[in-house]
């Protein structure tokens, strides 16, 4: 028989997972803002900080991990609380990914500070920042079930693959005209798509609020024409 107390209980159970994946959310936030910094500043200490606090993000994915695998084994939960389960497990995948790739802009510091070319730097940080206002606002989307605001930042991955597609034009143009521009480029070109794929992986959290809310399978996002929804 289902008591009080363990409804309360499970209420704070999954309580205890949003709390998880907001701190891995926050955690990713400011590494990919930190790594920009280093960036910016040519500050190889900050650089090696990210890549050291990457650890605590990968924890949290253990800790949500475990989490879920309890709740599923020991709480049999259906319909809303089972979507909620299964999204907290894929988000938290995503934001891991999206903190490596912090980690690993943050290893290519020293290699950018090589770089004189100020217009890439300038293209590859407001990239960075662009992922780092999505992912804000998605993990926002997460804990408020809000999937109209999921679905705005969808929309605005295509301006992150705008902004890569013209700084590879930018590139190119740097490595057609001088040959020694091809190796400063070729780490401009890693450290680009690191903050792309960042993107990549907000729109995936994106369609994970859109499965928690509405219980659709993430494929029926890609439309563009969605119809917003209501949860259960």
């Amino acid at each position: 028989m289902v008591t009080e107390h363990t409804v309360r209980t499970f209420s704070s159970e999954l309580k205890a997972l949003d709390q998880s994946i907001d701190a891995m959310g926050k955690l990713a936030i400011a590494q990919i803002g930190d790594a920009l910094k280093a960036i910016v500043q040519r500050d190889l200490e900050m650089a090696r900080t990210v890549v050291l606090k990457d650890r605590s993000v990968d924890e949290l994915e253990h800790e949500v991990d475990r989490m879920t695998v309890r709740l599923l084994a020991l709480r049999q939960p259906v319909a809303l609380d089972l979507r909620v389960i299964v999204a907290a497990l894929r988000v938290s995948i995503d934001l891991e990914r999206i903190a490596d790739y912090a980690a690993n802009v943050a290893k290519r510091v020293e290699d950018l500070n090589e770089v004189p070319m100020e217009e890439p730097i300038g293209q590859i940080v407001r990239m960075g920042e662009h992922a780092q206002e999505m992912l804000a606002d998605v993990l926002r989307a997460y804990l408020n079930r809000d999937a109209d605001l999921a679905l705005r930042v969808w929309h605005r991955d295509d301006e992150m693959d705008r902004m890569y597609t013209s700084l590879l034009c930018t590139l190119r143009g740097y490595m057609t005209g001088d040959q020694h521009a091809v190796t400063p480029c070729s780490h401009l070109l890693l450290v680009a798509k690191c903050m792309e794929r960042m993107g990549d992986h907000v729109t995936n959290i994106a369609e994970h609020v859109q499965f928690l809310v509405c219980g659709t399978c993430h494929h029926q996002m890609a439309g563009k024409d969605n119809v917003l929804c209501t949860g259960e």
